[in-house]
């Protein structure tokens, strides 16, 4: 037992001496090397001159080896940095120029008007709600001579299982251009992810994850705030064997979660699929 313990005893020492030396180099190659004279950071390891008052030997205030530099712990102030100052970010404007990105004002704008037509009330987001279901706007492409604004709005109405792609003029309030298709599926947006993890949640098939967040937490998991979770489409055609339930994503909107206790372990619910067209979970794997 003696030998057992001593042998031991005598990896972990030599583990912690490994690790030390480890960090030693570590910090040797990640932390950056002194700041030379144009305000540059120069090569780890490597020194600089004192290049203030001109190299030793020119006439200028450099230091030979052995001297102190003035104002580092030796009463001086040459040496001292000035304070930090954060220089606070420019106003963002109502409207951007060019190819600006969309300011808060803009976004809100393209959005409302690309909700406006009459149509949007037969369509419905991912809860069942009134009103197709936001995923994304961008800037669109700027059109030769125009100056106008114009942003890009990509909505997903559930009741048809229909993308929609409307181009609103900024400038003139008016939707240039609307699309629709089927089996086009961008990625998830966060209300559709939040969505799916309270599907989960009602599902037989959350049970585990219920067992897991109590086995970790020792309390009961009813809400996904108690969760971090991020995800993205489940996409059949990756998939060697597709269960029969999942034979329609693609054309359905399903989504894949990976999950974590806040401020603690992750839990694995890969093999949960939710098809939020149907609202359904279903195992894989």
């Amino acid at each position: 037992m003696y030998e057992i313990a001593r042998r031991h005893l005598g990896k972990v020492v030599a583990g912690a001496a490994m690790a030390v030396t480890g960090t030693a180099v570590a910090v040797a190659i990640g932390m950056p090397g002194p700041v030379g004279a144009n305000g540059t950071a120069a090569p780890a390891g490597s020194t600089t001159a004192n290049t203030a008052g001109g190299a030793p030997g020119t006439g200028g205030s450099g230091t030979r080896p052995g001297e102190a530099t003035p104002g580092r712990g030796q009463g001086g102030t040459g040496g001292a940095p000035p304070p930090a100052t954060v220089v606070p970010a420019a106003a963002e404007g109502a409207k951007g120029v060019g190819s600006d990105p969309l300011t808060d004002d803009e976004l809100t704008r393209a959005e409302t008007l690309a909700l406006a037509p009459p149509a949007a009330t037969a369509q419905q987001d991912v809860t069942g709600g009134r009103g197709p279901q936001r995923l994304g706007t961008v800037l669109a492409d700027p059109l030769p001579g125009d100056p106008d604004r114009r942003a890009e709005v990509r909505l997903y109405d559930y009741a048809h299982d229909e993308l929609i792609t409307r181009t609103v003029n900024l400038d003139t309030g008016k939707i240039e251009r609307s699309a629709t298709q089927r089996g086009v599926q961008p990625s998830a947006h966060p209300d559709e992810l939040r969505e799916a993890m309270e599907l989960i949640l009602a599902s037989p098939l959350g049970q585990g994850l219920k067992e897991d967040y109590r086995d970790a937490t020792g309390k009961e998991l009813a809400s996904p705030a108690q969760l971090r979770f991020n995800g993205d489409l489940y996409r059949p055609y990756r998939e060697t064997k597709v269960p029969a339930p999942l034979a329609r994503c693609g054309e359905h909107r399903c989504v894949r979660l990976v999950t974590k206790v806040l401020n603690g372990p992750w839990i694995d619910t890969r093999d949960l699929i939710v098809d939020l067209s149907a609202r359904t979970v279903t195992r894989v794997g």
